[in-house]
């Protein structure tokens, strides 16, 4: 349940032929949007490095000494158990990073139109 070939093919011979020129707010909307996402997940990588580390060493720790994760905890549950904690971390990190660039952002605007 799609669009037509045809139709998309009207479509995009349609919008290819047409004469519009962006104007340089959107080039500054696009540019301003990669730099937060870039920004994002630099703030992400970092948190998961250290989410990485900080739930590695208790998880590798415990299965050598206590008794019950040592028969229980196999590598695979080791490692689910530190990716796990690294993902969490970096989805979370990346989406307050770029949720709190763009309150800066749209904080920045409404000061600019306000004086």
């Amino acid at each position: 349940m799609g669009i037509p070939s045809e139709m998309r093919d009207v479509w995009l011979q349609r919008r290819a032929n047409s004469f519009q020129i962006p104007s340089p707010a959107e080039d500054e909307k696009k540019s301003r949007a990669e730099r937060y996402s870039q920004e994002g997940i630099r703030a992400g990588l970092k948190a998961a490095a250290v989410a990485a580390v900080v739930s590695a060493v208790p998880t590798l720790i415990a299965v050598r000494k206590v008794p019950w994760a040592k028969a229980n905890l196999n590598h695979t549950a080791q490692a689910l158990i530190i990716s796990g904690a690294s993902i969490a971390a970096y989805f979370i990190t990346v989406d307050k990073t770029v949720l709190e660039s763009a309150r800066r952002n749209s904080r920045a605007q409404f000061d600019n139109k306000t004086a």
